[in-house]
């Protein structure tokens, strides 16, 4: 048995979710697939996947043995092409996916800067508000603002962000400055959709702490409810990085910052299971000089 090509064939396996999509993506036969698990499963003494005649999931053994599979072909494919990799100069198509707004202010001025030293590369830039599934949807990098679930992809911590809220000045003057969340319970605040109320959340003394906010608009584009609060309509929640230009220019002012919840992080987020090729593993450590220490 191939040790190496059996892995290989679990791994697709597992990432595909099927034995015919596997042999798909390994340009193979099923019978050959089913052969290869097979005789794995046979060396290691384990059953790694539950099969039915309609569905196929890992097994507890399987779960675990798919990341050091993940880990060994990995190294593998480094040790085979390393000389190679390092010496190739970044070229290609790149795919990158970041958030709307803060892609817009903070990635894409990064990307240009990368493109204007790396010329061979080219690049496309997804600005998405939802989560993006990098696998499926073939997309090479992501920068992310949160924590990472996914265990197939490597996150690299680029900075962080707080989640603040703010109101404008001729508001807070109107009607007061608040001194804890609660009296936001009273006011008018600008909500983002889904729904015309919202839980924020806030941290009192370790713990967390929600609010229901309501008000008369909503919106379902972060721009407009920023104006909105910048016009004396309320208060609104938002993450740092997209209120902080009118913070600057003195027409939002920050409230309730001791019970504001822990920053969330900004991290560049890429596949691990395969070896990154050069304009990859380029672009990863250019928004790592771009951003590490990053604080909004």
């Amino acid at each position: 048995m191939d040790r190496l090509k059996a892995m290989h064939t679990f791994v697709q396996i597992a990432e595909q979710g099927s034995l015919t999509r596997a042999a798909d993506a390994l340009d193979s036969s099923l019978p050959a697939v089913v052969r290869a698990l097979a005789a794995l499963e046979a060396h290691l003494g384990v059953r790694l996947f539950h099969r039915t005649t309609r569905r196929i999931s890992l097994t507890e053994e399987g779960r675990h043995y798919l990341d050091s599979a993940r880990e060994v072909l990995a190294a593998a494919d480094a040790a085979d092409r390393a000389l190679a990799v390092e010496a190739a100069e970044p070229a290609g198509q790149l795919t990158v996916t970041a958030p709307v707004l803060f892609g817009h202010m903070y990635v894409a001025p990064a990307i240009v800067r990368f493109l204007q030293r790396h010329h061979k590369v080219r690049c496309s830039v997804l600005l998405h508000d939802r989560t993006v599934n990098l696998l499926e949807e073939g997309i090479d990098v992501g920068i992310r603002i949160s924590a990472l679930e996914d265990s197939s992809l490597v996150a690299q911590t680029l900075g962080s962000i707080r989640r603040v809220v703010v109101a404008s000045p001729a508001y807070l003057k109107q009607h007061g400055t608040p001194a804890h969340p609660r009296e936001l319970l009273d006011a008018n605040c600008v909500c983002l959709q889904p729904g015309s109320s919202a839980h924020w959340a806030f941290r009192e003394q370790g713990r967390p702490l929600k609010i229901a906010a309501r008000g008369n608009i909503d919106f379902n584009h972060i721009a407009p409810a920023v104006e909105a609060c910048a016009a004396g309509l309320g208060f609104g929640n938002f993450f740092s990085y997209q209120v902080l230009p009118m913070v600057a220019q003195g027409r939002l002012a920050i409230v309730l910052e001791d019970f504001e919840p822990p920053p969330r992080p900004v991290s560049v987020i890429y596949p691990h299971a395969r070896l990154l090729p050069a304009r990859t593993r380029a672009f990863i450590e250019w928004m790592k000089a771009e951003f590490t220490g990053l604080r909004l």
